[in-house]
């Protein structure tokens, strides 16, 4: 497995010298730029992706500290993109956050490697809270 160095990220708020990277995966462009944007005024490196296929043509050139990935999506659902995420053999956490909880789901994200299943809408201290906890892990 090759070692990326971490990278310094544009807009990263003191303390955070070599800041984390969060992807964002979420159709819904308000709910995708609102959660960029608490992320970055919580003084993380955020980009946004508009659907699973982005994102994983995207991430080993520029790999992120975590994914927060939503579940419902058109092209990939975010367990397909969990799927491929595990085959390709990433290792970093997966937060799982939904607005269309249905039975079963969490139990099969969980099973598929994420650290957090959260339903729609999410508190902002919930969030940061998760995302918290995964990238210290």
């Amino acid at each position: 497995m090759v070692r990326r160095r971490k990278r310094r990220y544009k807009g990263c708020l003191p303390p955070y010298s070599a800041c984390r990277m969060i992807a964002v995966v979420d159709d819904e462009e308000s709910v995708r730029k609102a959660v960029v944007r608490l992320l970055q005024a919580s003084g993380y490196a955020a980009r946004g992706f508009a659907s699973g296929r982005e994102f994983l043509q995207s991430w080993l050139t520029d790999e992120p500290d975590c994914v927060m990935l939503d579940l419902q999506m058109p092209d990939l659902s975010g367990t397909d993109v969990q799927r491929a995420l595990r085959s390709a053999g990433a290792r970093f956490p997966v937060i799982i956050i939904t607005a269309n909880d249905r039975p079963g789901a969490r139990e099969e994200c969980m099973r598929e490697g994420a650290v957090a299943y959260l339903c729609k809408p999410v508190e902002n201290l919930v969030l940061l809270n998760a995302l918290k906890l995964a990238i210290d892990a």
